[in-house]
């Protein structure tokens, strides 16, 4: 289709129309058309009967309009030979047309339902022979870029394109394989009259192709760069599979992990936890089952989900029933118990746990520890104790860093995780009897666990994430 043929001589002729659809066809282009309008194949058959097989090819501006008149298609367009034609079986015809020269359009008639034009052809303002020589080189060396850049285009045109002599010839035979050009800025470049003007239009589309392909270019090989590196990743993981189970661990690690991420996405997490787990799970999964290390990270992400995140006991607010509970437990201590039933109405009219904490004072044996059970199965929390009596480490209030070697959460921590509930009654048994050394004063760490400003982000160093601990009813 790219064969460039005998020329005819340019002259006015009366030649049939042919109104083409998003199509400019350029002199010196071998194109193939359908045609299957009426009027059109009328305009075909005519041209069958004659001895000279021309036909005038012009763009309509509307490709949507189905019969277009004379106001719907361009002024100007290409006279054009017909070198084959075939009719197809549903009545229209693949013709096969060679673009001959541009002609400009000066009037049209309907001629037995198709259209005849007389044509006149369009000349142009040519270059001095140095200019065309200078230009047509640049020309060609931006089209061999472009050619190389598109992919689309056979290499061989640009042999065939270097024995050219005329600019305007090797002008529209580069403007017709522009491929990314509209309709309107195609038949732009087939009106000019000016070959300066037209070589620097072709020029400039060229450039700004040019420069288009190699953006896609660098892009589609970004996009392959991160495929390989996605599929190495794919490759490398499945080779350490195949290394852990080599060296004992089975598919079972593999499940393992599966049910760890599965219990840290249901367990209620706040997302600082839930992010510090799913880095220390991402840590774990890297590592061998059979190290130390596995070992402590593993111990971590047991104790994080065996804490409390959002599992509650439901309160029962109920004050005649705590009276029964108290009394039922109790003999006596009136002055205690119309105590505890005040603190009890006030949170129920509150419906808050901040605020004040009941402090039992009294010897040995007459009943603090056994009122806090009372307490609990009046409000239906669960009941936990913890006996502060010669504490002397702070370790034991916050917990060890990981850094130590069997480090483990503090007591708080430790009896939320055993009671399994975020809203328990916490007895601390024994306050007056802690003390203080060099390891630190466990009363000051108490301050924050009790403080109801502080205690909503109680911090365990071993946990190294906050924990709300302002649901729990302290005693």
């Amino acid at each position: 289709m790219d064969e460039v043929t005998e020329y005819y001589v340019p002259e006015p002729l009366d030649l049939p129309l042919l109104p083409l659809r998003d199509v400019v066809v350029f002199p010196q282009f071998v194109i193939p058309l359908f045609v299957g309008r009426k009027s059109s194949v009328k305009a075909l058959n005519q041209i069958d009967l004659d001895d000279q097989p021309l036909v005038m090819l012009v763009a309509q501006k509307n490709a949507a309009v189905e019969e277009p008149g004379v106001d719907d298609i361009y002024q100007i367009g290409t006279v054009a030979t017909i070198k084959q034609t075939v009719e197809l079986a549903d009545k229209t015809k693949k013709v096969v047309a060679e673009g001959l020269w541009r002609a400009k359009v000066h009037h049209v008639s309907s001629v037995d339902g198709y259209f005849m034009a007389h044509t006149e052809p369009l000349h142009c303002k040519e270059l001095s022979p140095s200019m065309a020589k200078s230009m047509m080189k640049s020309l060609m060396t931006q089209f061999e870029q472009f050619v190389k850049s598109a992919q689309k285009i056979s290499p061989e045109i640009v042999e065939k394109l270097a024995d050219i002599e005329k600019p305007g010839h090797l002008i529209d035979i580069i403007a017709a394989r522009l491929i990314s050009q509209s309709v309107e800025e195609r038949q732009a470049i087939l009106e000019l009259t000016d070959e300066q003007e037209r070589l620097e239009q072709v020029m400039s589309v060229l450039v700004s192709d040019v420069e288009m392909f190699q953006v896609e270019k660098k892009i589609r090989g970004r996009v392959k760069k991160q495929m390989e590196k996605s599929q190495r990743e794919y490759y490398l993981n499945e080779q350490l599979k195949a290394i852990h189970k080599e060296l004992g661990s089975s598919e079972d690690s593999k499940s393992e992990i599966d049910e760890l991420a599965e219990k840290i996405a249901k367990s209620g997490m706040t997302s600082e936890a839930q992010d510090k787990a799913t880095n220390e799970l991402k840590k774990l999964k890297m590592m061998s089952p059979m190290s130390a290390e596995a070992t402590v990270v593993r111990n971590y992400i047991d104790w994080l989900l065996s804490v409390p995140w959002k599992k509650r006991s439901r309160i029962n607010r109920n004050l005649n029933a705590a009276q029964e509970i108290l009394d039922a437990d109790h003999y006596g201590l009136e002055k205690v118990k119309e105590r505890i039933l005040e603190f009890l109405a006030v949170q129920q009219r509150v419906k808050k746990h901040k605020g004040p904490i009941l402090c039992l004072v009294g010897p040995p044996g007459v009943g603090k520890t056994s009122l806090g059970r009372s307490i609990a199965r009046a409000t239906n929390r669960k009941f936990m104790r913890m006996s502060l009596g010669g504490v002397r480490d702070e370790a034991e209030i916050r917990g060890h860093r990981r850094t130590y070697i069997g480090s483990l959460p503090g007591k708080i921590i430790q009896n939320l995780a055993k009671v399994k509930s975020k809203n328990p009654l916490f007895m601390l048994d024994e306050v007056d009897k802690m003390s203080m050394d060099f390891r630190g004063d466990p009363s000051s760490a108490l301050l924050e666990v009790l403080d109801p400003e502080q205690n909503h982000t109680f911090s365990d160093h071993y946990l190294e994430v906050e924990y709300d601990l302002s649901e729990v009813m302290f005693i």
